[in-house]
């Protein structure tokens, strides 16, 4: 299933994305598409409406984040071994883990913000990862059943503040519109490889990511294990995995984003994000 959540920011209401490309309403089935429906009674549930029966949305409406009232929003640095290579920088060891504010959180055709001081804004098209059910100091095979679904997040990055402050990466991952995730969340079984799926972004029209999770250092079962050791889990977090190359950062001479600017971003089977950068107010 595609589950979406679809309205003005802050009015969101839940959806199901037909194969057709209708959005049809779920919000006489659940309130909202959050932790409380991601659980696998919950999905089975779901899953066997009979969609031809669910309201179609006319119009074209805004598409808010996948996933609403997120606890965690926890993001995975240098996790695919040719960014790190572009980065200059050494595979870690374990995980590298940083946390993004929820209050950067919105939807995948929302403005991106440019701060205020701003002068190296940065993009990342990342494969994110939804928790479906609590777990804590769980082994891989609890922790992948322990995903709900996969979507799309663009990690955009505030590069001097991240790395030429005082060290704190959350200053540089956090500030408002920093995290679009969705269009919508794709529920694991239509998901048929998550090892392998295309990752591209251009910006105005030029591509400058094409990646593929295939390269991905620490895989999501391992990631959601990993973490689950230091904290726990609960329905409805999201973990966003990393980025390939292709960033801002790493192209001679660098790019960085200003007003203006369009990105697109998509994954294979989990749908497209478009964005235009604009000025903070």
């Amino acid at each position: 299933m595609k589950l979406l959540r679809y309205g003005p920011a802050g009015q969101e209401l839940p959806g199901l994305l037909d194969d057709n490309g209708n959005i049809r309403d779920l919000s006489n089935h659940i309130d909202d598409v959050d932790g409380s429906a991601l659980s696998d009674e919950k999905l089975t549930y779901i899953a066997g409406l009979d969609v031809d029966e669910l309201p179609i949305i006319d119009g074209d409406p805004r598409i808010g984040a996948c996933v609403g009232n997120v606890g965690k929003f926890i993001c995975i640095g240098l996790n695919y071994a040719d960014h790190a290579e572009e980065a200059g920088m050494t595979i870690p060891p374990e995980p590298v883990m940083f946390i993004k504010n929820t209050s950067a959180i919105c939807g995948s055709n929302d403005d991106i913000i440019k701060p205020r001081g701003s002068t190296k804004l940065d993009w990342e098209v990342e494969l994110a990862m939804v928790i479906g059910k609590n777990v804590s100091y769980a082994g891989e095979a609890e922790a992948e059943q322990a995903i709900a679904g996969y979507c799309v997040c663009n990690d955009i990055s505030e590069r001097e503040f991240q790395l030429e402050r005082s060290g704190q990466w959350d200053l540089g991952k956090g500030c408002d519109t920093f995290g679009p995730i969705g269009p919508w969340l794709v529920t694991k079984d239509e998901v048929k490889d998550v090892h392998n799926l295309g990752m591209r972004l251009s910006m105005n029209g030029k591509q400058y990511q094409n990646g593929n999770t295939s390269t991905m250092v620490y895989k999501p079962a391992y990631i959601v294990s990993f973490l689950s050791q230091y904290m726990s889990l609960q329905p409805g977090d999201v973990i966003s995995t990393g980025t390939p190359p292709g960033v801002g950062m790493g192209q001679k001479p660098q790019v960085w984003l200003n007003p203006g600017d369009k990105i697109s971003l998509t994954i294979d089977g989990l749908g497209e994000q478009n964005q235009t950068v604009v000025t903070a107010t």
